[in-house]
């Protein structure tokens, strides 16, 4: 616990400081010390500050100071929570203390970790082969939209590692940016771990500059030296650090070489024990130094000031004329007087660089990295960006570049049909065979029929699809893992513009055919507010996997020949109707934002099996979580009201002539609650094609998409006139009351369509709220998609009844 959630007449032991640089220091000179006794003894009437006693005197600390201190309670022999007795004393009248040895030893071996680094540098695997998690890893910026928390131990200690999103400085421009900066100036890691990209060192160490700037304890992890000794580069990494004052550590975060030496450099810096580590300044240059320093020293005068930050990265910072430094900055009883002095500096130093202060800076810093490359770095002759400029040559041009992309995607909706319709099948007959049994041998009655169709109808409707699923999200892995999706949002970035986004916008649209909602939240990664939102709220546009298995059944079963050019055609609907809504949105809300489309093209790369086998099963065990939960109790809450009110048998018959009339019309005599409500709901459908029981399994998929399939399976299950078991045969046998069936080609593709288009499920429309802030914007997605899927999908239902 932290050191002012103390009550007053507590006593701790001191942990760790959190804090760093003059502020570490000043606190360790006053007497807080790791393993030594403080005691708080008085809260100010407003409870700041705090009065404490350590090493035999007294002293008074803000509670925010006090915060940074991590401190373990003290326990008073025989005191609990559950008497009021008074603790028992000594006979020298002290009272008996103590403290668990092995807590204090577990505190004190407990290790912060926060890794920082450049987008697509690797910080994600390197988390991943650390912690043991399964996050998954892109060869694209913004693949990480929100820190990742993992444990682990090693050599006796505790790592918790934070994996932050990837930001290519600290600045207060973009998203990410404000996220890291926020999380390092709040949780105070221990120790970061600047993960570079070793192929890439003279931008992938701007970032360094900052983090050494701002005074904190640090490891550099060189990730991808591999790449670097493939291309003949020699680097001399020890002489790097001891210059530039971070140790750096040789790392590949896919294999995993390196990974323990690194955290072995980090328990050393954690204890004091690196002889490399040392505060240095990166020059920036005698009139911006003399600046840094007037600035620096007004900093100073408030003692407090340098809790977080260094006053140095502050007084860069208000040179650079951050915004978010300059609201903190407006919160000090001396505001007036330091950003007065920052305007007098900055004149000066612009009147003598003649240019922006903030380009200055960069130039001095890029300066101080080609000045430590050269003395440490000496360049090979081989080139491996041959292989990369060659496939780009095809991939990203101009004629081939588009039908290359459509025919790539061709091709996966190809492998996940066809070559998902073999276990498909074997699942399909194993799910068959074990609703046989269940009917052979378990004895007439509710339980039977639930069991028999609404858990194995429901769930094992939607189960069968799960190799379609896994096939689906290898294929978009290796897509990912290869760098080509950052590729695909390079060629459509002309086609983005005009309807008034950039091809960085792309890219979340893409990780909508996984799902929207870590889509969505890819999002941040974009700067501009308006191009955000419209982002976000044409995402539910995109096909995401839990409507692969209503494609995978209606597709299989009237459009069999065709299979891969139809999911193809509902994938590119989705997203010309996106394209469509963004530049309505363009043209008559979010009006014109000229953004600029600055996106990294990483080079190629070999995606690991293992890397992408992993990726598939994750998302196939949350598919298989989502069968054990949601669509388990949707699919038992559909058979429920679509078992009940039981009838009397010879009401049922006698009524049979009505139905057959009129198989939309209520008849409480003979409805069960489910078929009254979609019968209730169908006239508002029936111009789409949909048949009640489409209604419904349509009404049913709004809290989540994959209860559609179950539903359906739920509610042509018990039909023993259809010999063969399967959900597609029983949708396309006669309806009984009608002698036709429900589903015809025209319906199921307007039904496709509609499940394509209509309003997001319910994680989606949270997330969207989540993203944008406000209410409005969830309930504009509801109501507008879905009256753009309730047209569109009449449309092509009308055209199909032509052709």
């Amino acid at each position: 616990m932290r050191l002012n959630e103390l009550h007053t007449g507590d006593t701790a032991i001191i942990v760790k400081i959190l804090g760093h640089g003059a502020f570490r220091k000043r606190m360790i000179e006053m007497g807080f010390v790791k393993g030594h006794e403080v005691k708080v003894l008085l809260h100010a009437p407003l409870k700041d500050p705090i009065k404490y006693s350590i090493m035999g005197y007294e002293i008074s600390l803000r509670s925010a100071e006090a915060h940074m201190v991590e401190v373990l309670p003290v326990e008073i022999e025989g005191e609990s929570e559950l008497s009021d007795l008074s603790p028992e004393k000594k006979d020298d009248g002290r009272e008996e203390k103590k403290v668990d040895n092995n807590e204090f030893h577990k505190c004190r071996k407990t290790i912060n970790v926060a890794l920082v680094g450049n987008p697509n540098c690797g910080k994600t695997s390197l988390f991943n082969i650390a912690s043991g998690a399964r996050e998954h890893v892109g060869n694209y910026s913004g693949v990480t939209v929100d820190a990742k928390q993992g444990k682990f131990t090693h050599r006796g200690y505790t790592f918790n590692i934070v994996d932050l999103p990837g930001t290519y400085s600290l600045a207060s421009y973009s998203p990410e940016e404000l996220y890291v900066r926020k999380f390092l100036k709040e949780e105070t890691p221990d120790v970061i771990i600047n993960v570079v990209v070793a192929s890439n060192l003279e931008r992938n160490l701007y970032l360094t500059t900052e983090l050494i700037d701002m005074d904190r304890s640090m490891v550099i992890a060189l990730n991808m030296y591999d790449e670097l000794k493939k291309r003949g580069d020699s680097l001399d990494y020890r002489l790097l650090g001891e210059m530039i004052g971070v140790p750096v550590v040789p790392t590949v975060s896919r294999t995993g070489d390196g990974i323990a030496a690194l955290f072995d450099t980090v328990i050393d810096v954690y204890e004091g024990r690196d002889g490399s580590v040392r505060h240095i300044h990166v020059p920036l240059g005698e009139d911006i130094e003399k600046g840094v320093n007037v600035i620096k020293d007004e900093l100073k005068k408030d003692n407090h000031i340098g809790r977080h930050f260094s006053p140095r990265y502050l007084a860069i910072k208000l040179l650079e004329r951050d915004r978010e430094v300059e609201d903190e900055i407006k919160r000090l009883p001396d505001a007036k007087t330091i950003l007065s002095t920052r305007d007098k500096e900055l004149q000066r130093i612009e009147t003598v660089r003649k240019d922006d202060v903030s380009s200055a800076i960069a130039d001095e810093k890029y300066g101080f990295i080609a000045g430590a490359l050269a003395e440490t770095l000496v360049k090979g002759d081989a080139d491996t960006n041959d292989s990369t400029r060659i496939i780009d040559a095809f991939v990203t041009n101009k004629l081939f570049g588009f039908p290359i992309f459509l025919l790539i995607m061709f091709a996966i909706f190809w492998a996940t049909f066809e070559i998902g319709s073999y276990p498909m099948e074997w699942i399909e007959s194993l799910v068959g065979w074990i609703s046989s049994l269940v009917q052979k041998v378990m004895p007439d009655g509710a339980l039977k029929d639930l069991i028999a169709d609404g858990i194995l109808g429901g769930v094992g409707g939607v189960i069968v699809f799960l190799p379609n699923i896994l096939i689906l999200y290898f294929c978009i892995s290796f897509m990912e893992d290869s760098g080509y999706m950052a590729r695909a949002a390079f060629i459509m970035d002309k086609l983005m513009h005009r309807i008034g986004l950039h091809g960085k916008s792309f890219i979340p649209l893409i990780m909508g055919f996984g799902c929207n909602v870590p889509a969505i939240m890819s999002s941040r990664s974009i700067e501009s507010r308006s191009s955000r939102i419209i982002t976000i709220l044409i995402n539910p546009f995109m096909s995401c996997s839990a409507r692969l298995p209503i494609y995978v059944l209606l597709v299989g079963t009237f459009f069999e020949k065709h299979a891969a050019l139809v999911f193809l055609g509902l994938y590119i609907l989705g997203v010309l109707v996106a394209m469509a809504t963004a530049k309505l949105l363009r043209t008559f809300w979010f009006k014109t934002d000229e953004t600029p489309f600055v996106m990294e093209l990483p080079p190629y790369r070999i995606p690991t099996l293992k890397a992408s086998l992993r990726h598939m099963w994750g998302k196939g065990e949350q598919y298989l979580k989502k069968m054990g939960g949601v669509i388990l109790v949707a699919s038992i809450i559909v058979w429920a009201l679509d078992y009940f009110p039981r009838h009397d048998e010879n009401t049922v018959a006698g009524d049979t002539v009505t139905s057959v009339e009129n198989d939309s019309k209520i008849n409480p005599e003979t409805d069960s609650y489910l078929e009254m409500a979609g019968k209730f709901v169908n006239p508002v459908m029936e111009p789409l094609g949909f048949h009640w029981r489409a209604s419904v399994a349509a009404l049913a998929g709004v809290p989540a998409k994959e209860v559609v399939v179950s539903t359906l399976g739920v509610l042509y299950t018990g039909d023993e006139e259809v010999e063969d078991s399967t959900l597609s045969a029983r949708i396309t046998a006669p309806n009984p009351n009608t002698g036709i069936p429900d589903f015809t080609a025209a319906a199921a593709l307007s039904f496709m369509i509609f499940i394509l288009l209509y309003c997001p499920c319910t994680a989606t429309v949270i997330a969207i709220v989540k993203e944008t802030g406000n209410w409005t914007y969830g309930l504009f997605s509801v109501l507008y998609n879905t009256a753009v899927a309730w047209l569109i999908g009449f449309i092509a239902y009308r055209i199909m009844l032509l052709l």
